[in-house]
Formats: structure tokens, C-alpha cells, sequence
């Protein structure tokens, strides 16, 4: 299930935002996240740039290995 499908461009740079001062926080690459989350890296990338749309699955991925709550990114 994509959760930003309907999103826009800037929802999705907002999440991307989100999530990339956590992994900052947690100091964390984006290598790191991508292979705890079994995510590749560069789809990673995307989505911390705010280029991709995000997934549930994906979602809940990346809060675990940066042990935030998905709902904090949203």
C-alpha cells in the first residue's frame, strides 16, 4: 500500500525532511538505515529527498531502525 500516492511534492519533502534529521539524530547513514531497513540505498536516498513515494511497509521499516514512531513522521 503507498500512503503518498495522493500525496504532493511537498508532503513527501516534508516526510524526507522527517526522516532524515532522525537518522541525523540517531547518527546514522544513509547506508546504515537502508540495510537495517533491507532498503537499497539509493531508494533510501529518494526518499529522504523527498523524490519517492513512501510506502507502509517502508514507513514502518525505517522508524524501527531509527526507533521513532511512524506517526512522528507523519
Amino acid at each position: 500500500m503507498d500512503i503518498m500516492s495522493n500525496n504532493n511534492e511537498t508532503t513527501r519533502k516534508k516526510w524526507g525532511e522527517k526522516i532524515r534529521k532522525a537518522r541525523e539524530k540517531a547518527r546514522l547513514t544513509q547506508a546504515d538505515v537502508a540495510e537495517k531497513a533491507d532498503i537499497n540505498v539509493s531508494y533510501y536516498a529518494q526518499i529522504e529527498r523527498g523524490e519517492v513515494n513512501l510506502s507502509i511497509d517502508k514507513l514502518q521499516g525505517i522508524a524501527k531502525v531509527l526507533k521513532i514512531k511512524s506517526l512522528e513522521i507523519i
